[in-house]
């Protein structure tokens, strides 16, 4: 559904792919980076196609949420790297400093409620079917997969996955995007809700180092205090506040 392009381009907006990682106030963060280390024969079975990446059991999940924790606590965390062509975690890792607002975005973001408490705005992206798979033959191509193996992969696994469990996750969204990163009007406003975040105060871990006391947000999330926000963009989905306060 293009969730990571909206995602970039929400950073392109804001101006923060100029800035150095380590001063960057807004990041992303992906739930891909937090696949299982899949056994031999695990590995195998990806290699021919035949494992089941869209279902909530892929992930590590309590790593995921650790990680997620210590960024919202204003710590720097390494992540793992992954590497879709080989199914495999490198050894190397990606170091993340803490930011003001994090961009954490999924297929699954919402599935898990221990993760899905930690959104104080969840974001979930519409593509149309017929466009998500387009681009998901496209990518997978490009990572040395060929046509067949990509649609057996997409009618075994991955399009019941999303009927069973990415789509009912949409009824825990705060605002629908409809037509992914082609929708402006929706992505100029995400921009200008979290310019309105990063104008109204500073993260928990330098206001510590300025003086131990907290500030208020000049127009809070519900149950934000003093910690980083962090914004989820699911995968599917058209621009709409739901009941919930945001």
């Amino acid at each position: 559904s293009a969730q990571s392009t909206v995602c970039e381009k929400i950073m392109e907006l804001l101006g923060q792919n100029a800035v150095e990682r380590r001063q960057r106030q807004v990041l992303i963060l992906s739930q891909d980076s937090f696949y299982k280390v899949l056994s031999a024969e695990q590995q195998a079975k990806a290699l021919r196609g035949q494992y089941n990446f869209d279902h909530p059991d892929a992930f590590d999940n309590d790593l995921m949420h650790t990680t997620l924790k210590s960024i919202v606590e204003g710590k720097t965390v390494e992540v793992p790297t992954y590497d879709f062509v080989t199914h495999s975690r490198l050894p190397e890792t990606t170091v993340v400093y803490p930011a003001d607002v994090v961009l954490f975005e999924g297929i699954l973001v919402f599935y898990s409620q221990d993760i899905r408490d930690m959104f104080h705005l969840r974001l979930f992206v519409d593509t149309d079917s017929d466009v998500r798979l387009s681009r998901r033959v496209l990518r997978d191509m490009k990572r040395g997969r060929d046509l067949e193996q990509i649609l057996s992969q997409y009618t075994t696994f991955v399009k019941p996955a999303f009927e069973e469990f990415c789509l009912p996750t949409k009824k825990y969204a705060d605002v629908i995007i409809p037509r992914g990163v082609d929708n402006m009007v929706a992505i100029n406003l995400i921009v200008q809700h979290i310019q309105d975040i990063l104008n109204g105060d500073i993260c928990k871990w330098q206001r510590g180092a300025m003086n131990g006391h907290g500030r208020t947000y000049k127009r809070p999330f519900p149950e934000q205090t003093e910690s980083s926000t962090v914004l989820a963009a699911g995968k599917r989905s058209h621009l709409e506040s739901s009941s919930r306060p945001h």
